[in-house]
């Protein structure tokens, strides 16, 4: 009896190794299975969050940059026009201000020149 005594106990013992390996296999593959901490899950998601907000702040800043930018131009465009007519302005100013034209108007009007009522005005 011994012999089966022995063979018996080994069996058992066999048995135990194989469920310790079964349990260190477990617990290998639930080591595996979370490789992510709930506290390392919540600290991505608060990093993902604020990198989603600062690229949203980002976004919406450069489109006000830009808005600003285009009603600079606008403005920069009109102020161009304005000086492009007060030029043109000036320039018929200057012709029609020509001496020669004024003498012919005040000709055709029946006006004439008498030297000794005329003064001299120093131009600009």
């Amino acid at each position: 009896m011994s012999n089966l005594a022995r063979k018996f106990q080994q069996q058992q013992q066999q048995q135990q190794q194989q469920v310790e390996l079964t349990n260190q296999d477990v617990r290998k593959e639930t080591a595996q299975k979370y490789w992510l901490t709930p506290g390392e899950k919540v600290i991505g998601l608060v990093f993902a969050g604020l990198v989603c907000f600062g690229a949203v702040n980002i976004i919406s800043n450069q489109a006000e940059i830009y808005q600003v930018n285009k009603s600079i131009q606008e403005t920069q465009n009109v102020i161009n026009d304005q000086k492009t007519v007060n030029n043109d302005l000036q320039v018929k100013v200057s012709d029609l201000s020509n001496y020669q034209r004024i003498l012919d108007k005040a000709k055709k009007m029946g006006l004439e020149i008498n030297e000794n009522n005329v003064k001299v005005v120093p131009g600009k």
